[in-house]
């Protein structure tokens, strides 16, 4: 089969428009290193497709090729829930299936057998515990306080909490917090994590931990002043810190002079399982080695539970435990942050980021070797904003993979951060339907699309949203497919809407009635100007000072600004400051509105600048003001004003 075809056969389009309107067709090398870096799919002789049963509904036609009759099994978890023989073309399953994933085995008289997965999910994802509210979003790692050790962690996110529960806010909304390489504390974008399944132990309060030694506390006071007091995030300083402060809690920990720690330690063990310890012992490996993973030993180059269970209890037995440790404390102060927005009314609590890949050497990559291609960056063709296109550098889910795992790998990934929310955030959910894919060593600009199995996997987002009580919404941006909003809708995902690119193709900026109900509204994103930086230009200014097209001139950025006035004036709103633009977006049909704190602070610089790894300090530059100065800093007074609309609760 040549490379095209197998490419078909994969659902990889190597011809596309990009965002520009430009045709491409992505160069037959390029092509052929995609479809050699993700598996092929089984045969589906039988079947032919994933089943989803929405609401409940199991049906499905058996293909031309099945041989009557078709002896089927309905498995969940390994345990067998039905039986059956089919002797006629349409097949129905069993009634009243609990919600959840299932898989079918299949064999036909001629001995064909095939193994489907079943998604049954509910109707549509989970709608929300409330009519109108907003966020108060926040850049964790940027907060200042007189306390925290030099970048914001957890007992800050408990203190911004308590304020914005003050200013009525519904939640606050975070950048994601998923678990980062703890030896490469430079490589901070949250964006590319080591594995979405964990936490990153940096935010931890290390100083909150009761068995940590005074003595620790005392040798490292010194720096830790230097450190609050930096404008930007010294990550290698604050890492041998933090680092050095949780192995000496660990080391006091491990003397077992606290029953009730030790007890609730075991519980979140036997909780997370050989997942935890799959975690804790590529960790350990990683170190060990020094090497990406698939350059290990051969019996280390893919997980299995029993040589982790041995390894975790010989000579690195305390080391594992170390790094289980960690994560166990980064959860309890997670988990004490989500029930005290609980315990203050919040109905949406905490609003988390899920990153759209993972690294490709890092432990969801090796965890998930089938269902992610650590080959393949994904990322965004050319468009107007990043005219070279995009390559994030982060490997993602693929179809056949996720099939042959029975999509188990996405609905862990989903739980790990509804377990914490009352919402998330889907980075680039276009994802969902297809990927634009980039061979490692080659341009962004020649990638190609490669199709996921949409309706499965809006039927899993639906199943876990309603599990956790969390409501999703999907990052909706850039160049969406006909159709594909609306197909998010009535599976209950919400849209995100961001103000500067709510326009029509005059420049207009959109009237309140034209922002959908179920969606979130904001006026920028982290990689975009903060407001007051879009108002002085400065976005513009530095990507040229760095060589970078920003895609826009000076003369489109006023024009811009002149169709922010109209469109304010038309709302009766006379000023055009932020409390302005947030009483514009407050009126909207959007229920969920989030209010960047960099723009209430007025901080004119973006926290990322895409396309820049050393001429911007991404992700490192922290907030103005410490944490407890803020309420004074801010309009408190226009702020309410401006969001009296947004009634929380009902």
């Amino acid at each position: 089969m040549d490379t095209f075809a197998r490419a078909a056969e994969l659902g990889i389009s190597p011809e596309f428009y990009d965002g520009q309107g430009q045709h491409r067709v992505t160069a037959p090398a390029a092509l052929a290193a995609i479809v050699d870096a993700i598996p092929q799919p089984q045969p589906k002789p039988l079947l032919g497709t994933v089943l989803v049963a929405r609401g409940g509904e199991l049906r499905a036609e058996l293909t031309a090729t099945a041989q009557l009759p078709v002896h089927w099994r309905l498995l969940q978890h390994e345990c067998v829930r039905a039986t059956g023989e089919c002797v006629e073309r349409h097949w129905a399953g069993p009634q009243g299936l609990a919600e959840g994933l299932y898989q079918l085995d299949l064999r036909d008289a001629a001995g064909t057998c095939e193994q489907v997965p079943v998604i049954v999910a509910p109707a549509r994802a989970f709608g929300g515990a409330f009519d109108r509210g907003w966020l108060l979003s926040v850049q964790l790692y940027s907060v200042r306080s007189q306390r925290n050790w030099g970048m914001g962690d957890f007992s800050d996110l408990a203190d911004l909490i308590a304020l914005a529960a003050e200013l009525g806010a519904a939640g606050i909304g975070l950048n994601p917090l998923h678990a980062l390489f703890d030896d490469r504390p430079q490589d901070c974008s949250p964006y590319s994590p080591n594995s979405r399944l964990f936490l990153n132990a940096l935010y931890i309060d290390v100083a909150k931990l009761p068995e940590l030694p005074r003595s620790t506390l005392d040798e490292i006071e010194t720096l830790l002043g230097e450190l609050r007091a930096s404008d930007m995030i010294r990550y290698r300083e604050v890492a041998e810190l933090k680092w050095r402060g949780l192995r000496a809690a660990f080391a006091a920990f491990r003397r077992g002079v606290d029953p009730a720690r030790t007890e609730a330690f075991a519980a979140f063990r036997r909780e997370r399982g050989a997942l935890l310890t799959r975690f804790a012992c590529f960790e350990v490996l990683r170190h060990q080695f020094g090497t990406p993973w698939w350059e290990w030993p051969e019996v280390w180059r893919r997980p299995d539970d029993a040589q982790c269970a041995a390894f975790a209890s010989g000579e690195h037995s305390d080391a594992v435990a170390f790094v289980e440790y960690v994560q166990w404390c980064a959860h309890q102060q997670l988990q004490d942050c989500q029930l005290e927005a609980e315990r203050r009314g919040m109905p949406v609590g905490l609003y988390l980021d899920v990153a759209v890949g993972v690294q490709s050497n890092g432990f969801d990559a090796w965890n998930e070797q089938i269902a992610i291609s650590r080959k393949l960056g994904v990322g965004a063709p050319p468009d107007q904003l990043n005219t070279a296109g995009q390559d994030w550098g982060l490997a993602g889910f693929n179809a056949a993979g996720l099939e042959a795992r029975a999509f188990e790998p996405y609905r862990a990934m989903l739980a790990a951060s509804m377990r914490y929310a009352g919402a998330i955030r889907l980075d680039h959910v276009l994802g969902l339907k297809r990927l634009y894919l980039v061979p490692h060593g080659y341009r962004a600009d020649n990638g190609a699309y490669a199709a996921m199995p949409f309706e499965a996997l809006l039927a899993v987002t639906a199943l876990e949203s309603q599990a956790q009580r969390c409501v999703v919404i999907g990052e909706d941006l850039g160049t969406v497919p006909d159709g594909f909003r609306e197909r998010l809708a009535d599976w209950g995902i919400w849209s995100y809407r961001v103000m500067i690119f709510e326009r029509d193709d005059d420049g207009s900026f959109r009237s309140v009635d034209r922002y959908p109900a179920d969606a979130l509204v904001t006026f920028n994103t982290h990689d975009l100007a903060t407001f007051a930086g879009w108002r002085g230009f400065a976005d513009l200014h530095f990507k040229r000072s760095v060589g970078i097209d920003p895609g826009e001139s000076d003369d489109a950025r006023w024009h811009a600004l002149g169709m922010l006035d109209n469109v304010l004036r038309h709302e009766a709103i006379d000023s055009n400051d932020f409390y302005a633009v947030t009483r514009f977006m407050a009126r909207t049909r959007s229920r969920l509105l989030a209010i960047s704190l960099e723009d209430l602070l007025k901080v004119a610089d973006q926290p990322n600048v895409p396309g820049t790894i050393d001429e911007h300090p991404n992700w490192r530059r922290r907030l103005p003001v410490e944490l407890s100065e803020i309420a004074a800093a801010i309009d408190r007074q226009a702020l309410q004003d401006a969001t009296a609309g947004r009634i929380v609760g009902r």
